[in-house]
């Protein structure tokens, strides 16, 4: 263990919770309210758009705003217990019951008929939304993974893609959905960022030092791998969970030592001066997922089938014109075509079948999170993948 020096009497621990392990190393949240439905901008002129403008629901109302935690006074060390963690990242996806469902209704896709389709802003939905390929689909747009999963267990959409942690955290917190297909791996998708005058040459020179990631998403599994590869474990860092948008300016003004990021914060992040410490090459896959909920499933398979058909095609065409996927999607991110090229150059990966080694592989992770106590039982998430649509994606 590492002795650190304790973190000044006045900061605040996030709203969303406590989620201090004891023996686990320090984590703070930000000093203002922290919700999984807020709106997400990044630092500067750096900006994506805001996901509540578009995150409705079916009937166009918007969803009620999860800003209303307030900063609590961090606990004694002595006071914390390796399952508070817990209770912060499965926060994320239970929230839903109060915030998303409160004002829902199940049933409105069936009524409209139309498909409802939540996605975040990078990746191959926005291209397939960017191109109006998608004809009889409601799009809602979420900040992170977690956020995501909460709507799909409040019926607020029918089907959705994000990592690989937000499928373990939502499989934990009983949210009741397939896993219908995946993509190819992802590893240089995502990394950890530090500042070149810093001098930091691996992961292990962060010992003792803060790292913000966003929890739940993808990165918080990588970081397992990365402490895991360097014989380290949560105790050795302070970990500071930050969504994108706070985390950006916080590694800009060196409040953080380093940031475990996805593109296309990612790439928009690659200033000068700034290093990429390491990615997720032979630690993680870091592959996307499409989640679906069993009623949609029961519902409306033909029109799942049409869309996943769609939404195959547009990834291909991506991928074989990578200069007018650029143009396409550039203005869609609001990031200059540059950066959005980058960011597209490693992260964008054909879509996959989900066979029974994509199960094993998820298993794996929601093993590893179980060791780790950060989820409070094993959760059979090998059983939740359906490949039905496997043909689509062969």
């Amino acid at each position: 263990m590492v002795h650190r020096t304790p973190s000044p009497p006045h900061r605040r621990q996030s709203a969303d919770g406590p989620h201090r392990p004891a023996g686990r190393g320090r984590s703070e949240g930000p000093d203002r309210p922290e919700g999984p439905g807020r709106p997400e901008s990044l630092h500067r002129s750096d900006s994506l758009d805001r996901p509540d403008r578009t995150a409705r629901r079916p009937d166009g109302s918007r969803r009620r705003s999860e800003d209303g935690g307030r900063g609590r006074p961090t606990p004694s060390r002595s006071a914390r217990r390796p399952r508070t963690l817990l209770a912060g990242l499965l926060a994320l996806v239970l929230a839903a019951t109060g915030a998303v469902a409160g004002c829902g209704d199940d049933s409105a896709g069936a009524e409209t008929g139309e498909l409802l389709v939540g996605y975040q802003r990078f990746g191959g939905l926005s291209l397939v939304k960017a191109r109006g390929e998608a004809p009889g689909v409601k799009w809602s747009l979420f900040e992170s993974g977690p956020a995501l999963t909460e709507a799909l267990k409040a019926g607020a959409i029918d089907i959705g893609q994000v990592g690989e942690a937000p499928p373990v955290f939502a499989a934990a917190g009983k949210i009741k959905f397939r896993i219908i297909g995946t993509s190819e791996p992802v590893p240089q998708g995502e990394a950890v960022l530090v500042k070149e005058a810093k001098g930091y040459r691996s992961f292990a020179d962060l010992r003792g030092k803060t790292v913000a990631l966003n929890k739940g998403s993808n990165v918080n599994w990588l970081l397992v791998k990365l402490l895991e590869a360097h014989h380290m474990t949560l105790a050795d860092i302070n970990v500071k969970y930050l969504k994108p948008a706070e985390a950006r300016p916080a590694f800009d003004n060196d409040q953080v030592d380093a940031w475990i990021i996805w593109d296309p914060y990612f790439a928009l992040a690659e200033q000068p001066g700034v290093k990429i410490l390491a990615d997720a090459t032979g630690l993680a896959s870091n592959r996307e997922y499409i989640l679906v909920s069993p009623e949609a499933l029961e519902r409306k398979p033909d029109q799942i089938r049409t869309f996943l058909e769609t939404y195959r095609s547009v990834t291909d065409w991506g991928i074989a014109n990578p200069e007018q996927r650029t143009k396409i999607l550039a203005p869609e991110l609001k990031i200059d075509e540059p950066t959005t090229a980058r960011a597209l150059a490693r992260s964008a990966k054909p879509l996959a079948p989900v066979t029974p080694e994509i199960g094993a592989e998820l298993q794996a992770i929601a093993d590893g999170f179980t060791e780790l106590e950060l989820i409070p039982e094993r959760v059979d998430i090998a059983s939740l993948v359906d490949a039905r649509f496997d043909g689509v994606f062969r």
